[in-house]
C-alpha cells in the first residue's frame, strides 16, 4: 500500500490505453493487425514497468519547499514562493498543487514546470487575505512524470503550517518608506506647506543667512556683542512634540460593509496602523480606542520603543459586531481618561444625517474637549450607479434615489462643520491616503 499511494495515472497512458482498445476492436474485424497489437501491448506494458521504475528507483527523487512569511498583511498581495531541486538524473515534469488556506477560495493554485537533471527552480506567487486571523496551509503536493510521462508520482511536504494574517504592516512600512525619502506623494500625499511657526523653543543660536529676522533675540544679541560688532543671536524653534493622538475605530455594524473583498472596519484599522506609526515617527504619541455597543479595548497614548507593537496587537484582535454603537460610553471613556487635549481620529460611518444626528451631542461635547476629526466614508458602488446612463424609467427611479443619498452624505460633512468639527468623506480605497494628508494639514496648521 505504501508503493501505491504515491503512485497516480497521467492522461497520456489513459489515452494510450484508450487507442489499444480500438486497435483491438479493429484487430477483431481485421485479423492480421491481431499479433502487432499483441506485441505493442506487451512493449506498453514494459514502458509502463519501466517508468513506474525510474521514478521510484529514487527514494527522495525530488525536494519541495514553501516559502511564506511569518505574518500575512491583510489587504495587500503578499509573496510566496515554492522551490523545487530535481534529484533524478533525467529531465522531470512537474507539477505543483498547493493547500492554500480555505479562507482564499481558490482551487487554481496549479503550476507546472519542467526541470533538467540537478536543476533547481522557484515558484513565485501571491495571495491577497481579506480577513484578520489565523490561515492554515495544508501540503504541498508535487506529481512528477519522467520524460515517457505514463505513470505519476506525488511527493508530499511542508505538512501543515498556521500563519496570522494582520493589519496591513506591508502598507505601513510603504508609507514609512516614502516618508523618510520625502516621496509621500507618490501615493497621494500631498506636500503642506507649514503656517508659521511651532511655540516650543529649543535653543538660542547665531544668526544664519535666511533664518527669519522676527525671530532675532535682541537681548541675547546684546549680551554676546563684542567690539568688532555685534553677532546676531535668535531664538531657534522646533516642531511641537508628544502631542496625542488617538485613533477612535467603530466596530458597530455600520462598519461591516464590505468593500473589494475588505470590510469597512479592515479599512479602518490598516488605515489606523499606517497614521500611528506616521505619528510616532513625527514625535507624537499614538494611541487607540475600540468600541461599538460596549467599550472594547482603550491604549493609552505613548511614543516609547514597542508602542507600534502594541497598537498591531490590540488591532489584530478587532472584530465587527451588529450593535448599535454607544457613543454615550465612548465620551464617557474619552473625558475620564483622556485629560489631556488630543486629536481624535473617529472612524466610523453614517449613511443618513438622522443617523448622524443622533450623535451629534456626543460628537460636539468630544469636541469641545479636544480636536475631533469625523472619518466616514463614500459608498462606491452608489458613485457607480450615478454614473452610469439611465436608459429607462427604473434606471432613473433607481439614480434619484442614490443621489439623495449622496447628497446626504454631503450634508453630514457641512452639518459637521458647522460646530468646528473636522470631517474627511472618502472612498475605502483612498483612506489611508486622505486620513495622512489631513494629520499633516492640521500639524502644519499648529491644531495640534
Amino acid at each position: 500500500m505504501n508503493f501505491f499511494r504515491p503512485l497516480f495515472i497521467s492522461l497520456r497512458l489513459w489515452f494510450t490505453l484508450t487507442g489499444f482498445v480500438l486497435a483491438f476492436v479493429l484487430a477483431y474485424a481485421v485479423p492480421l493487425l491481431f499479433p502487432l497489437v499483441q506485441v505493442a501491448f506487451v512493449v506498453f506494458l514494459f514502458l509502463i514497468g519501466l517508468d513506474g521504475w525510474l521514478l521510484f528507483r529514487t527514494e527522495a527523487g525530488l525536494f519541495a519547499r514553501r516559502e511564506v512569511p511569518d505574518r500575512l498583511s491583510n489587504g495587500d498581495q503578499n509573496p510566496l514562493t515554492v522551490y523545487l531541486e530535481n534529484r533524478y538524473a533525467f529531465r522531470v515534469d512537474t507539477e505543483v498543487i498547493d493547500e492554500i488556506p480555505f479562507q482564499f477560495q481558490r482551487r487554481d493554485v496549479l503550476f507546472r514546470a519542467q526541470l533538467q537533471a540537478r536543476e533547481t527552480r522557484a515558484i513565485r506567487y501571491e495571495l491577497r487575505p481579506t480577513r484578520r486571523g489565523e490561515y492554515s496551509f495544508g501540503a504541498v503536493n508535487v506529481f512528477v512524470l519522467s520524460p515517457l510521462g505514463l505513470l505519476k508520482r506525488r511527493y508530499q511536504f511542508e505538512q501543515g503550517k498556521l500563519v496570522a494574517v494582520y493589519p496591513s504592516f506591508l502598507q505601513m512600512r510603504q508609507y514609512e518608506l516614502l516618508a523618510a525619502t520625502n516621496r509621500l506623494n507618490e501615493v497621494g500625499v500631498k506636500r503642506i506647506r507649514r503656517l508659521g511657526h511651532s511655540t516650543e523653543f529649543e535653543q538660542v543660536r547665531p544668526y544664519t543667512t535666511g533664518d527669519d529676522v522676527r525671530t532675532v533675540n535682541w537681548k541675547a544679541t546684546a549680551r554676546r556683542s563684542d567690539p568688532r560688532g555685534a553677532s546676531l543671536q535668535i531664538n531657534a524653534y522646533q516642531d511641537e512634540r508628544s502631542q496625542p493622538v488617538y485613533c477612535l475605530i467603530d466596530k458597530g455594524r455600520v462598519m461591516r460593509s464590505p468593500f473589494e473583498g475588505l470590510t469597512l472596519l479592515d479599512y479602518a484599522i490598516n488605515a489606523s496602523l499606517v497614521l500611528s506609526n506616521i505619528a510616532l515617527l513625527k514625535q507624537d504619541r499614538a494611541g487607540l480606542l475600540t468600541f461599538s455597543d460596549h467599550i472594547g479595548q482603550l491604549l493609552p497614548a505613548d511614543r516609547r520603543a514597542g508602542q507600534l507593537l502594541k497598537i498591531m496587537e490590540v488591532l489584530y484582535r478587532q472584530k465587527t459586531r451588529f450593535q448599535e454603537t454607544d457613543y454615550e460610553s465612548v465620551y464617557a471613556t474619552v473625558r475620564t481618561n483622556i485629560r489631556q487635549r488630543s486629536l481624535l481620529l473617529l472612524f466610523t460611518n453614517f449613511e443618513t444625517v438622522s443617523g448622524m444626528q443622533r450623535q451629534l451631542p456626543y460628537l460636539r461635547r468630544l469636541a469641545k474637549d479636544h480636536l475631533l476629526l469625523v472619518i466616514f466614508f463614500e459608498n462606491t458602488e452608489l458613485r457607480a450607479l450615478l454614473d452610469q446612463p439611465t436608459p429607462d424609467t427604473e434606471a432613473i427611479y433607481l439614480k434619484t434615489i442614490g443621489e439623495k443619498f449622496a447628497y446626504e452624505k454631503k450634508q453630514i460633512v457641512k452639518e459637521l462643520g458647522q460646530y468646528g468639527i473636522q470631517t474627511i468623506l472618502t472612498a475605502p480605497e483612498n483612506l489611508t491616503a486622505n486620513t495622512v494628508n489631513k494629520y499633516l494639514e492640521l500639524k502644519a496648521r499648529n491644531m495640534i
